[in-house]
C-alpha cells in the first residue's frame, strides 16, 4: 500500500513538473503580445515630448512677440514731436494684440524718456517723464542705461516690454507636491528693452505725463 502511495505521488509529481516546463517553455517563447506592450511603454514617452516641444515652441514665439511689441510701440513714440497720456495709452495698448494670439496673462510696457545732462563735471540721467502700460512692475533703475548712451544733451526713448508668461500645460495651485515639483516654476518672466532716439525733434516732451 506504501509503495502504491510512493509511486502515486512521484507520478504527480512528474506530471506537474512536466506541465510547468511546458507552460513556461510556451510562456517564454510566445511572441504574441509584443508589440502591444511596446506601444504601451512608448506612447506615454512619446506623448510628453510632443506636449513639452509644442509647450517650448509656443515660448519661444511669445518671447519673440513680446520683444516685438516693444520695438514697435518705441519705435512709434520715436517717430513723435510731442506725447500726451491718452496717446501714449493708445500705442502702449498695442502690446497685448502683438503677442496674440497669447492671452493667458497682460504685457507690461513701460515708456521712460531720460535726459543725459553734465552736472559739475558728473554725467547724469533724469528720468523726464514716463508710462506704464499694466500692472507689471520694472525691476532696476530705469536711469541706468548702456554707457555709449550717455552722451551730455541727449535724450532716450526707453521702452521696457514685460510679461508672465503662464504655460498651457500647467496645474493646479497645491499640486506640485504631489506631482514631485516642488522646484517649478508655474510663470515664466519674458521682457525686452530697447533705447530709441527721438526722430523728428531733439526732445520728445509730455506734459501731463508722470515723471
Amino acid at each position: 500500500m506504501v509503495q502504491v502511495l510512493s509511486n502515486l505521488v512521484k507520478a504527480v509529481a512528474m506530471r506537474v513538473r512536466v506541465l510547468a516546463h511546458n507552460r513556461i517553455g510556451r510562456l517564454v517563447h510566445d511572441r504574441q503580445g509584443v508589440a502591444a506592450i511596446e506601444f504601451a511603454l512608448v506612447v506615454p514617452l512619446m506623448l510628453a515630448m510632443c506636449l513639452v516641444t509644442w509647450e517650448l515652441a509656443l515660448a519661444i514665439d511669445t518671447s519673440r512677440k513680446v520683444g516685438r511689441a516693444g520695438s514697435t510701440i518705441g519705435d512709434l513714440i520715436a517717430q513723435q514731436p510731442k506725447m500726451s497720456p491718452t496717446e501714449l495709452e493708445g500705442i502702449t495698448e498695442m502690446g497685448g494684440g502683438i503677442i496674440q494670439p497669447y492671452n493667458r496673462s497682460d504685457p507690461t510696457i513701460v515708456v521712460t524718456a531720460l535726459e543725459t545732462v553734465e552736472d559739475a563735471g558728473a554725467i547724469k540721467t533724469n528720468v523726464a517723464w514716463s508710462y506704464k502700460y499694466g500692472s507689471g512692475t520694472l525691476e532696476g533703475d530705469p536711469t541706468i542705461i548702456p554707457e555709449k548712451l550717455r552722451t551730455p544733451g541727449s535724450f532716450i526713448i526707453r521702452v521696457d516690454s514685460i510679461l508672465d508668461y503662464l504655460p498651457v500645460i500647467s496645474w493646479e495651485g497645491g499640486k506640485e507636491a504631489v506631482l514631485g515639483l516642488k522646484a517649478s516654476r508655474p510663470v515664466y518672466s519674458m521682457g525686452e528693452t530697447y533705447y530709441l532716439r527721438p526722430r523728428v525733434s531733439q526732445t520728445i516732451p509730455c506734459d501731463d505725463c508722470a515723471k
